[in-house]
């Protein structure tokens, strides 16, 4: 067997495997921070007053917006989509 399931899914947003482990890894890690300043702000409402909405933003950011535009990119360059 060729460990099509740890390849599949990384192809299909355009990365290696490698390179979705580091990018989930640090999603993961930002979701983590994000969530732990909004269990401290539930608590003392006068700290981390922005900071769980500013992760949401920064990590959709990341993942839908600058992946919508690495894939347009590749298509400009004529690869294919995936």
């Amino acid at each position: 067997m060729r460990f099509k399931a740890f390849t599949e899914h990384p192809a299909s947003v355009g990365e290696s495997y490698g390179q979705h482990l580091a990018a989930a890894s640090r999603f993961g890690i930002g979701m983590i921070l994000g969530g732990l300043a909004c269990l401290v702000h539930g608590l003392l409402p006068f700290l981390f007053v922005r900071t769980g909405s500013a992760a949401i933003a920064r990590l959709h950011d990341r993942m839908v917006v600058h992946r919508r535009d690495a894939v347009r990119l590749r298509l400009q360059s004529g690869a294919k989509a995936v």
